[in-house]
């Protein structure tokens, strides 16, 4: 399982009434794409306490071959045309759970990115996070959870789909909050929960 990523970075002044229209007039053209395990349209606002204001859908796909249709096919083209072509952030998902409200429709997420810990054994270290999402997935309004790595920066990724706003992080924690303006999520049910190997 793959998961993806993008931030699309607005001026501070951008209207992002834009973006929910986009959302809300193209959303639905990922519903029944081959492949797609899930894809969050998130949107962060400077007016809602971000310090940038961004869309940056995030996927997680069951294989590689739906997301290379996605991205040399006109689904991505689009984002190309529209915003210019941005850098693709890509991770080898680790652990995937669905949390105990599953059944709820998401309206927030977080990402946090963190690097693997050096002198630590890569695998002790990911021992380490995979305990933690185990507990973090399981967290009252968690509708799913992903845990993923990028093994060329040796950096974690952590990302929590909520059924309601996303919670402040910890002041320990430094992650990102996201608005989710629709999910299509047509392999969702597919997608292996628990430990990927």
């Amino acid at each position: 399982m793959h998961a993806m990523q993008y931030d699309i970075t607005l001026p501070a002044d951008y209207d992002m009434e834009i973006i929910r229209k986009r959302v809300a007039t193209r959303g639905h053209l990922l519903d029944d794409f081959p492949g797609l395990g899930l894809k969050a349209y998130l949107m962060r606002e400077r007016e809602d306490g971000s310090p940038v204001n961004q869309y940056a859908p995030f996927y997680l796909w069951a294989g590689a071959a739906g997301m290379n249709a996605f991205l040399w096919g006109p689904g991505f083209q689009g984002i190309v045309n529209d915003f210019g072509r941005p850098v693709v952030r890509h991770w080898t998902v680790l652990a995937y759970d669905e949390g105990p409200a599953a059944a709820a429709s998401p309206r927030g997420a977080t990402r946090q990115r963190r690097a693997l810990p050096d002198g630590i054994p890569p695998a002790e270290a990911v021992a380490a996070e995979l305990a933690r999402h185990g507990r973090e997935s399981a967290t009252e309004g968690v509708v799913a959870r992903a845990l993923a790595v990028d093994p060329r920066r040796w950096e974690l990724l952590s990302f929590t789909l909520w059924a309601g706003a996303a919670p402040e992080p910890a002041p320990d924690e430094l992650g990102d909050r996201f608005q989710v303006l629709h999910l299509s999520a047509p392999g969702r049910r597919d997608l292996p929960n628990g430990r990927l190997w």
